[in-house]
């Protein structure tokens, strides 16, 4: 059985074990590692949960001393997500007399996942709209909110204790990742949300609670603790080998678009192999033919008030002086300040050219584009 607190099929996991069911019940024995991200994306959810209970000026206390990964970004970062969530229960209260605002909350979605559940960071019920908010911390890959699993099992969840008090008829997806300058919606009517539940979520959930279904690798193996021994996984990979890596002009189109396709997934494949053989080299295991080194490492200073003493003995400044970067002059000046007296001159230059696929929301570039040097 899952550890006490931690869902077998919870929400967040769920775009996982919707595609490839058997992997929940295959990753148990795994024990859960937390990387340094995920400490941080806890840390800055703790961090957002306080500051929109201050803004409700409900009773909170302030984490910030006990955050190992406070920085300015990450209090620039949880400002906006607070201010998206007064935003949207203010927009709520505009229609309806009496909306339900509730953060961190327990959702139960086991009327379609067995024992499934998970925590909405926050959720508003009003009269014609159930609204979910997300906040991601991480800036790696951007989140969509469309047809979002974990959303949806979240809104399933709300609407078990709500549906029957509020005259609910569309629920609201907001994802709010703010270090991908993400901010992505999308609706989806009530009905059509049980339809999906009743025909896609409980059968894959039923399959997944058993171990039985199919393996299958893509984008969600992402954070699947068997990632990096996972047969399946591996064999998918491997079907690039038929290509005996030529070069690309000896290959037709068609094959260099399988390739694209899969590229990415055989990348994060390999360095997620990698990591894990030097994760057990580190524990003992010797692997044939490789062998434990230590990497290179550049200088540092060990001892920086010496070393100021030092260099200012001889009539030298230590220290170098620049602008402040555009987050850091906005948090200097405050947001109204700072557009007065300085946003006519911040700029954001195009980004370089990347190849993406079809699906993705940007508009596709002129072809006639050529990067600046």
């Amino acid at each position: 059985m899952p550890a006490k607190g931690h869902a077998l099929l919870s929400a967040s996991s769920a775009p996982r074990w919707l595609n490839c069911p058997p992997s929940a019940r295959l990753g148990e024995s795994y024990l859960d590692q937390p990387s340094e991200y995920a400490v941080e994306g806890t840390e800055a959810h703790a961090l957002g949960e306080y500051k929109v209970l201050k803004a409700l000026k409900r009773r909170a206390t302030n984490p910030t001393k006990k955050l190992k990964y406070f920085c300015e970004e990450m209090d620039n970062c949880t400002d906006g997500y607070c201010d998206i969530v007064m935003e949207l229960f203010r927009m709520a209260m505009e229609k309806c007399q009496d909306p339900l605002i509730m953060v961190e909350q327990r959702v139960d979605f086991s009327n379609w996942v067995p024992e499934g559940f998970g925590t909405a960071d926050a959720l508003i019920v009003a009269d014609g709209v159930l609204t979910i908010c997300d906040y991601k911390h991480g800036k790696g890959v951007a989140v969509d909110a469309t047809n979002n699993a974990q959303l949806k099992c979240y809104a399933l969840g709300a609407l078990s204790m709500f549906d029957d008090i509020y005259d609910i008829d569309t629920v609201h997806l907001v994802i709010y990742q703010p270090r991908r300058e993400n901010i992505s919606e999308f609706d989806i009517g009530k009905d059509a949300l049980y339809k999906w539940a009743e025909e896609e979520l409980r059968p894959k959930a039923e399959l997944a609670y058993k171990g039985a279904g199919e393996f299958s690798c893509g984008e969600w193996c992402r954070f699947c603790k068997v990632r990096h021994e996972c047969r399946a996984r591996a064999e998918a990979n491997l079907l690039l080998a038929k290509y005996d890596f030529q070069l690309p002009p000896t290959l037709s189109d068609s094959e260099i678009a399988v390739i694209l396709d899969k590229a990415d997934g055989l990348v994060s494949w390999a360095n997620d192999i990698k990591a894990y053989a030097l994760q057990m080299a580190i524990a003992g295991k010797e692997w044939q033919g490789w062998k434990l080194v230590e990497g290179r490492s550049n200088r540092k200073i060990s001892n920086e008030e010496a070393v100021i003493e030092a260099v200012t003995s001889v009539g030298k400044d230590p220290f170098e002086k620049k602008l402040l970067g555009v987050t850091a002059l906005e948090k200097l000046l405050g947001k109204t300040k700072f557009n007065e007296l300085i946003g006519q001159y911040v700029v954001k230059p195009p980004g370089k050219p990347t190849l993406v696929p079809e699906s993705d929301k940007r508009e596709a570039m002129n072809s006639d584009f050529k990067e600046e040097n």
